[in-house]
């Protein structure tokens, strides 16, 4: 099981963090767990189950129509995740081309909003993230490639790498344009943002923008810990999308809870392509780093 560990920590969960026990860890593995645990605490999510029969995807679909998400039961960083699905011919591609990651999978209904994920800790919100795509916004005189290399160049100048990485012009950027009816030539209008994929990905030039923790309410910020305390963990990453905004209560507008992570990745808090490290986020390493975990090296 050691080896097991090893293996899936160093292809799976490179750089993540380490500060639950094995049951706390087991307990929040899957995105189907983490659903049951939103049901528990009267939290929203995503209506979905998981599947290894394509068949039972088209079923899904029947019920609950599009657009949807489907995506391995076990992974992260939008690894073998295929959003927005939008008709049976994408659901077909999607439900074939996920198990390559996963044998188990899961569909669920999709929600376009601001995605967060937001770390809590048993000292506290250690802090609170945005997530984009990645996008270049238009000034009407550079074409996308050079926006593209203008934003390269700031991430080298900010020094980001290798957690928030360069933007590619690769075939992924290139077909996401076309479906837009743009191409790498293509001159944006003044402050036209162009989305250059709908994936959060670091390979694909993702960022993130830390969010003052002030502006989370203080009804969201007890249901973020009330989840921690149903698992009794250390430190979880959760992960939602909110039609408004964390600013907004949970309960009073659209949103889904869409996973837990028991081995949050940190280090992009730590330079941020937008906003500015947390003032305290020494303070909780130093903490996290004092807990005691005898099991983590178990799988």
């Amino acid at each position: 099981m050691r080896l097991l560990h090893q293996f899936l920590s160093r292809f799976f969960l490179s750089g993540c963090s380490d500060y639950n026990p094995l049951k706390v860890r087991r307990a929040c593995r899957s995105k189907a767990q983490a659903r049951l645990a939103f049901a528990e605490n009267t939290l929203p999510y995503a209506q979905g189950r998981t599947f290894i029969n394509p068949y039972s995807a088209f079923k899904f679909s029947q019920q609950h129509g599009f657009p949807l998400v489907i995506k391995p039961n076990v992974g992260g960083f939008s690894r073998g995740a295929y959003f927005p699905i939008e008709n049976k011919t994408q659901l077909l591609a999607a439900s074939i081309g996920v198990k390559k990651w996963w044998p188990n999978s899961i569909i669920e209904e999709y929600l376009l909003g601001k995605n967060y994920r937001v770390v809590v800790t048993k000292f506290g919100i250690m802090s609170v993230l945005r997530r984009y795509p990645p996008f270049v916004l238009g000034d009407g005189v550079q074409s996308i490639r050079a926006l593209i290399d203008a934003e390269n160049t700031t991430r080298q100048k900010m020094k980001l790498a290798p957690v928030t990485q360069e933007i590619p012009k690769n075939l992924a950027i290139k077909k996401h344009l076309k479906g837009q009816g743009m191409n790498f030539s293509t001159i944006p209008k003044v402050n036209q943002k162009v989305y250059l994929h709908h994936k959060i990905s670091l390979k694909l030039g993702s960022s993130i923008e830390v969010i003052d923790k002030v502006k989370l309410t203080d009804n969201n910020k007890q249901d973020l810990i009330k989840i921690l305390n149903f698992f009794d963990a250390n430190i979880l990453g959760i992960d939602v999308i909110c039609k408004q905004g964390i600013e907004v209560d949970f309960n009073a507008q659209q949103c889904i809870f869409l996973e837990l992570n028991s081995r949050p990745f940190l280090k992009m808090h730590d330079n941020p392509r937008y906003g500015n490290k947390p003032k305290d986020l020494d303070d909780f390493y130093h903490k996290l780093n004092q807990l005691e975990v005898i099991d983590n090296e178990k799988y």
